[in-house]
């Protein structure tokens, strides 16, 4: 079995007005099998998309018109993260639901590992791709540590994600890791406002119900959490009712 991690760079944020292409895909395999998974090389591809890259993008990647015009079409490189995939195969990237809106990797499941991150580290001050390298020391356990450079290029930030996916898995099975991909995250404490940093477990139900009114169009963690905590106080009595 394998999980290949992937990645692109693109010429925008996905969810602006503008369309965003491809500009840039990495994908490092992650081979389960023996006492310890294996992890290998990055591989990347320029992508052409059609489109020009916009300069908020480049500030990111550096990736420019000239560089990535000779790249392949993004159906082409979609067929290529496709290559020597099977049955039982799972895709990953550090934000799923980022780069499953650029390559639906059907009929594959999926391992998101900054959500994976959130469950099983929920002390953890960040979950940026970076930040989990450094506060898991995983650099330790790289093969080939000068193809994790630059940040922000597909490839190393494969390679990257692929060394956390490995952290993760050396306690939970990839099966269990997929599960909590599509599993809601808690939070422990409100990360804004009056109440920053108290127990969610210590909210009123008047302060719930604000939070999951849909005109204060929250995170998803955080209506999921403050969802979570009227459903206990319904079950169990609200002493606030």
């Amino acid at each position: 079995m394998k999980i290949r991690v992937v990645d692109f760079e693109t010429t925008g944020m996905v969810g602006k007005d503008e369309p965003v292409g491809i500009v840039e895909a990495g994908w490092t395999d992650v081979l389960l099998g023996g006492s310890m998974p294996h992890i290998t090389r990055p591989s990347f591809l320029m992508v052409n998309p059609g489109i020009p890259v916009m300069p908020e993008a480049r500030a990111a990647h550096h990736l420019t018109d000239d560089e990535i015009a000779g790249g392949v079409s993004p159906e082409d490189a979609h067929a290529f993260l496709y290559t020597g995939m099977e049955l039982g195969d799972v895709f990953a990237a550090h934000h799923a639901k980022f780069d499953r809106a650029l390559f639906s990797g059907d009929p594959f499941p999926w391992i998101c590992t900054m959500v994976c991150a959130k469950h099983l580290w929920p002390d953890m001050p960040s979950y940026g791709n970076q930040a989990l390298r450094y506060r898991l020391g995983i650099d330790k356990g790289f093969v080939w540590p000068e193809l994790a450079m630059p940040p922000h290029r597909a490839g190393p930030d494969t390679y990257v994600t692929a060394h956390i996916l490995g952290r993760m898995l050396s306690t939970t099975p990839a099966a269990r890791l997929v599960e909590l991909t599509t599993t809601p995250v808690l939070l422990k404490t409100v990360p804004f406002g009056k109440y920053e940093g108290q127990l969610w477990s210590d909210m009123d139900r008047g302060y719930l119900e604000w939070v999951v009114d849909p005109k204060r169009e929250f995170k998803q963690e955080v209506v999921d959490t403050a969802n979570h905590w009227l459903r206990r106080l319904s079950q169990y009595r609200d002493p606030f009712a």
